[in-house]
């Protein structure tokens, strides 16, 4: 049994983006219909995806584009204000995502109360963002100093826009991530969000990675959510949950339960149990 089962209630676990508007201090926040919009179109998504039956749910600021490295206060502050408007309706396991600044993350998932976050921890790289570099120690150390010691920390090892400085190859990076960080997941990804994850890949980091927790962490859908889940513990899935599948329309309720009825019944013929039906 991995940490999944206790966390999120079931072993395939699907994780389901809930992919914020712009905020206040980014480029495309729209000023006129304010903070109240943002947090009435986030209780739209979040509704749909519970009700179509999601395991967890993940808020990120996905349209705070182009993204930084170094988050203002002032979009962890929307963050916060989005998820504490939206609490008593939260009826899933959550986890946050602040792109693309690890501490922050950690900083949100302590003021929410969330389960798990997913970033950047590692690595440095040359990316749309321009040089991007981490510091594990420095983070892994400010989440024991804020009280954070129990949010599970999900290492996105294939970061989207971006490209190892290093000659190195994937299987190294799992193996040695795994071994000098203890991450309680790997994410391997596609190119961008809703690019499918190569399935050989993701097989190479399972294959280095066997007692870590393995996510296909972009483009799984209902075409390819069988092949992806035989080898990964469990996906992070957000455009296949939208509007005729498309990155920047808002959840369809309809394709979340259809994706969600499809999932489960994989899982029950394949004996993963689920403590949430």
């Amino acid at each position: 049994m991995t940490w999944l089962k206790d966390v999120v209630g079931t072993e395939k676990a699907i994780i389901a983006m809930c992919h914020l508007l712009p905020l206040p201090g980014d480029p495309y926040f729209n000023k006129e219909k304010g903070m109240e919009y943002v947090v009435e179109m986030a209780r739209k998504d979040l509704q749909a995806l519970q009700e179509g039956g999601v395991d967890a749910v993940m808020f990120s600021n996905e349209f705070s584009m182009p993204y930084l490295t170094d988050v203002k206060t002032e979009t962890v502050a929307a963050m916060a204000r989005i998820i504490g408007e939206l609490m008593s309706e939260i009826n899933v396991p959550f986890g946050v995502n602040v792109l693309w600044d690890a501490q922050k993350s950690l900083d949100l998932a302590a003021a929410t109360g969330a389960k798990f976050v997913r970033e950047i921890f590692t690595g440095v790289y040359a990316s749309d963002f321009g040089t991007w570099n981490t510091n594990v120690g420095e983070t892994i150390r400010h989440q024991y100093r804020i009280g954070a010691e129990n949010v599970k920390l999900l290492f996105n090892i294939v970061p989207e826009a971006a490209k190892y400085l290093a000659d190195r190859d994937l299987e190294s990076i799992a193996k040695s991530t795994v071994f000098n960080n203890r991450p309680d997941a790997l994410c391997v990804s596609g190119l961008t969000a809703g690019a499918q994850t190569d399935k050989n890949l993701l097989r190479k980091v399972k294959n280095q990675a066997t007692e870590t927790v393995v996510f296909a962490n972009t483009g799984v859908t209902m075409n390819n959510f069988e092949e992806q889940l035989s080898i990964a513990d469990g996906a992070v899935v957000g455009t296949a949950f939208k509007y005729d599948g498309k990155f920047e329309n808002h959840v369809d309720p309809k394709r979340v339960k259809e994706f969600m009825d499809k999932v489960k019944a994989f899982r029950n013929e394949n004996c993963f149990d689920e403590l949430n039906g």
